[in-house]
């Protein structure tokens, strides 16, 4: 973990709900795809914990949805700088990903499996990626994964753009190695019964510290109690507890 102050560079709206921020400073506390970092913001008590969605040596991008006070206002700030706490989580592994691996995104989930993919074809593998949004005014970053070369499945809940219903009805008989998935907690148990190799969930949570002292988003797994902020915010999928 490493606190520093990044400028703003861009700061600009994706849809009527979702932003994109890229900010500049020191990313070398950031080693892998699936960590976060942790924003303050004025006037509020907690930071922000937002996934790392791109980074490189000296900037970081992250897309978030403005849901509350917090994000309504750093939605506003189109320059200045920010204090942000970084290389926050334990991000994926990529070692068993395998040839062809699958990346399961269910609404913003898709913002660490971004970075994820790109480094994924950095070493010659073949990505696949689904992603599932509720309508077609939700939809973002399904060029951006094209961009990268990746084989894209989009699916929306109402039919309204790609395939009609949900991610987990298009898995039925793809041809993966691994699969990677993070989007809402209601998504990952349909995941996880769907899915016949090993992977990594991604979760979401609240958290109070963002970095293990506050205990706040403890959970309990198959190998005991786990902080979604330390331990995760990815688990395998054989130390999972779901619950019944």
């Amino acid at each position: 973990m490493k606190q520093g102050i990044f400028e703003i560079r861009e700061n600009r709206p994706l849809n009527s709900q979702v932003m994109r921020l890229h900010l500049r400073g020191d990313t070398g506390a950031i080693t892998r795809p699936g960590q976060f970092v942790n924003i303050r913001i004025d006037g509020c008590f907690l930071r922000r914990p937002l996934s790392v969605c791109d980074w490189d040596k000296d900037s970081l991008t992250v897309v978030y949805r403005v849901v509350g006070r917090g994000t309504e206002q750093l939605s506003r700030m189109e320059s200045g700088s920010l204090d942000l706490l970084t290389g926050l989580g334990n991000g994926f592994d990529l070692a068993p990903a395998g040839e062809k691996p699958l990346l399961i995104g269910g609404g913003l989930g898709f913002t660490p499996l971004y970075a994820l993919a790109k480094q994924l074809i950095a070493e010659g593998k073949r990505p696949q990626v689904l992603l599932g949004f509720a309508t077609a005014a939700q939809v973002v970053y399904e060029e951006e994964f094209k961009a990268l070369g990746c084989a894209v499945t989009l699916c929306t809940e109402d039919g309204s753009r790609g395939l009609k219903g949900f991610v987990t009805q298009t898995m039925a008989g793809l041809d993966y190695s691994y699969f990677y998935t993070c989007g809402p907690e209601a998504m990952f148990k349909a995941v996880n019964d769907c899915t016949v190799t090993s992977g990594q969930f991604s979760f979401e949570q609240r958290m109070g510290c963002g970095f293990g002292a506050c205990m706040g988003c403890s959970c309990e797994t198959l190998y005991g109690v786990k902080r979604i902020c330390k331990e995760g915010p990815v688990l395998r999928k054989e130390e999972i507890k779901w619950q019944t």
